[in-house]
């Protein structure tokens, strides 16, 4: 957690200039042995989530059947291929992502964004419960108009659900995918290597009913 970071997002003009060089990272899996960068499978389809610290949320889904490989990052910012004390800092623009790599045919992207809606509270802004900073925002990017459309429908439904069980308003970004940095190798699958570590993931205890909106990507 990082008390004290910016709640505010940086300008082009303030964000830290980065680096050329990306940031090394395993070839596999830690877990079940996928690659961890692309090229994926062509079947297979992909989703960068965020919903505060990475951790907690990348067993979420690596723990869901038809999940084919995650791995953390940082994304939604300005600084390329930032570090961990970079992104911490709250001056480079991006927040602890996830990229989900998933078969269709095993798992539905309306399943993965039930999972997502439902495994953390998506109306607190810069921060998901005692994490603070602007790494810690919700966000949803995804890689085709489809998944684009279906995002920001569920996002309506689940405000509905929210907004009768006494919550605020929905601050989650919901956009086409930008970069995505590879964070660094020690953060990857961090809770399967350190399995008393840290996890901050929280829902709200709404359900998110995603069945009706399932046409919009058939």
């Amino acid at each position: 957690m990082a008390w004290g970071a910016p709640l505010e997002l940086p300008t082009a003009e303030t964000a830290l200039a980065g680096r050329a060089e990306k940031i090394p990272v395993p070839p596999v899996h830690f877990v079940n042995g996928q690659p961890l960068q692309p090229p994926f499978p062509s079947h297979l389809e992909q989703v960068q989530l965020a919903m505060g610290c990475f951790w907690g949320a990348e067993r979420k889904f690596w723990e869901a059947e038809g999940v084919f490989t995650t791995a953390v990052g940082y994304s939604g910012g300005i600084t390329p291929n930032p570090t961990y004390e970079e992104v911490c800092s709250g001056h480079t623009g991006h927040t602890e992502a996830v990229l989900v790599v998933f078969d269709p045919a095993v798992i539905t992207f309306a399943s993965i964004l039930q999972l997502f809606w439902e495994g953390h509270d998506p109306t607190q802004g810069m921060r998901q419960g005692n994490d603070m900073g602007t790494q810690y925002r919700s966000v949803i990017y995804t890689y085709s108009d489809a998944h684009l459309e279906l995002a920001l429908a569920s996002q309506e439904r689940y405000q509905e659900a929210l907004v009768a069980a006494g919550y605020g308003q929905v601050t989650t970004e919901i956009a086409p995918a930008p970069d995505f940095f590879y964070a660094e190798h020690y953060h990857q699958q961090y809770l399967a290597k350190v399995p008393n570590g840290y996890c901050g993931m929280g829902g709200t205890g709404v359900g998110c009913d995603i069945k009706p909106l399932v046409s919009l990507v058939d």
